[in-house]
C-alpha cells in the first residue's frame, strides 16, 4: 500500500511538469492535457518496462537493506512514509519536485540508519543519480537555449500566425513525449522498491540476482501512476508553466 501510494503521489506531482507548458500556453485545455499526461504515463511505464528494466535494478542495486528482515521493513516503509509526507507538502505549497530523488534520498536514509553507517550504501550504483542530476542541468540549458535560438532563426522570415499552429501541435507532441517518459523512468523505480519489500516479507534479505519485473507488476504500477496523473496538479503546473518562466 506504502508503494503504490508514493507511485499515486508521484503521478499527482510529477507528472503536471510534463503538461505545465501545454496548459500555461493554451495549446491543450487542461481536461485534456490531463488525460494525455495519464495516457502516455501508462504507456511509458508499460513499453518502456517490458523492453528493458535496467532503471528497476538501479534502485534495488542502490543501497543494502540486508539483515533481520523485520527491521528492513520497517525502515522501507519508514523510507515510503517520508516520500508521501514530502511530496504532498512540495504539492501544497506549489514546489516543482523529483520524487525520484525523494525516493532515493529516503531509502538512502534508511539504509544508512539500518546498517549504521555508510556500509549500507552500494556507490557504484549510487553515483548513476548524480551523473543524471548534473547531466540533466548541464545538457538542458544549453540544449534549451541553442534549439530555441536555432528555430528564431530559420522561422525569422515567417509569418508569425501561420507558424502558430505548427508550434501548438509541436507543444503537444512534446508534452506527450515528456509523459511517456516520465512513467518509463519513474514506474521502473517503484517496481525496484515494490521487488525489494517483497523480498523482505517473505524473509528474503540478500537477494542478488534481480528477476524481471512480472507483468501484472507492471501493469499494477502503470494503472496507478496514470491515475495519479488524472488528478492534475494545477498547483505545480501553474508554478512550471505561468510563474517560472514566461511562456507564449
Amino acid at each position: 500500500l506504502l508503494v503504490l501510494g508514493v507511485v499515486f503521489v508521484n503521478g499527482w506531482t510529477d507528472a503536471p511538469n510534463a503538461i505545465a507548458t501545454v496548459i500555461s500556453t493554451r495549446a491543450m485545455s487542461p481536461r485534456l492535457a490531463i488525460i494525455m499526461a495519464a495516457s502516455f504515463d501508462f504507456l511509458g511505464v508499460l513499453v518502456m518496462t517490458l523492453l528493458n528494466a535496467t532503471v528497476a535494478q538501479t534502485i534495488y542495486k542502490m543501497v543494502d537493506f540486508g539483515g533481520d528482515t523485520h527491521d528492513a521493513l520497517v525502515a522501507l516503509c519508514a523510507a515510503l512514509f517520508a516520500i508521501v509526507l514530502w511530496a504532498t507538502s512540495a504539492w501544497w505549497f506549489g514546489i516543482p519536485t523529483s520524487e525520484s530523488h525523494a525516493l532515493i534520498a529516503a531509502i538512502t536514509g534508511a539504509a544508512i540508519a539500518l546498517q549504521g553507517g555508510l556500509g549500507g550504501v552500494n556507490p557504484s550504483e549510487w553515483v548513476k543519480v548524480i551523473y543524471g542530476l548534473a547531466l540533466s542541468v548541464l545538457m538542458s540549458f544549453p540544449l534549451g537555449f541553442f534549439i530555441v535560438k536555432g528555430i528564431e532563426k530559420i522561422c525569422r522570415k515567417m509569418n508569425r500566425k501561420k507558424t502558430n499552429t505548427v508550434f501548438q501541435y509541436a507543444q503537444i507532441v512534446g508534452g506527450a513525449g515528456m509523459a511517456f517518459m516520465h512513467g518509463a523512468q519513474d514506474g521502473q523505480k517503484f517496481m525496484g522498491v515494490f521487488l525489494l519489500g517483497m523480498f523482505l516479507v517473505n524473509g528474503q534479505a540478500n537477494v542478488t540476482q534481480f528477476p524481471n519485473p512480472p507483468l501484472w507488476l507492471i501493469i499494477l504500477i502503470s494503472v496507478v501512476i496514470s491515475s495519479g496523473s488524472s488528478i492534475g496538479g494545477y498547483r505545480i503546473i501553474k508554478a512550471v508553466g505561468m510563474n517560472m518562466v514566461k511562456l507564449e
